[in-house]
């Protein structure tokens, strides 16, 4: 499985490499912008990500701002929602606005909020039957 861990937060994106470098080979972006253009890259390499660990609050691009982006770009290239690759958005808020933008608006897979519990991680990628 490939997986883009999104986060600008140092300690969290070396909690969640480790996390998950059991389920496949994960890259790391620091903001929406490297997240669009490591999606980018990978589409490039004909190797997309099967699913992207997103934080929604970020510098110079929020996750909301990149995800809506990348949906553009699968659509453009005919990628159908069956095929596309699973968003994981991930925030310290729990609140209405956030959750309903993220699936209603953006097309997330799924909201996790954190602290990330491993156990969390682990449900969500079986719910989207990637493990």
């Amino acid at each position: 499985m490939r997986i883009l861990i999104v986060e600008d937060d140092f300690v969290g994106r070396k909690v969640m490499h480790q996390l998950l470098l059991e389920y496949g080979e994960c890259d790391v972006a620091v903001d929406g912008v490297e997240a669009v253009k490591a999606f980018e890259l990978a589409w490039a390499a004909n190797q997309p990500y099967d699913v992207m660990f997103l934080d929604i609050m970020m510098p110079n691009m929020s996750g909301h701002e990149a995800l809506k982006i990348i949906r553009d770009r699968e659509k453009e290239r005919g990628v159908t929602p069956q095929n596309e690759v699973r968003v994981i958005m991930t925030s310290a808020l729990d609140d209405v606005k956030n959750v309903t933008q993220s699936f209603f608006q953006g097309g997330a897979s799924a909201y996790l909020v954190k602290p990330i519990e491993r156990r969390k991680v682990i449900e969500e990628l079986r719910k989207l039957g990637l493990v």
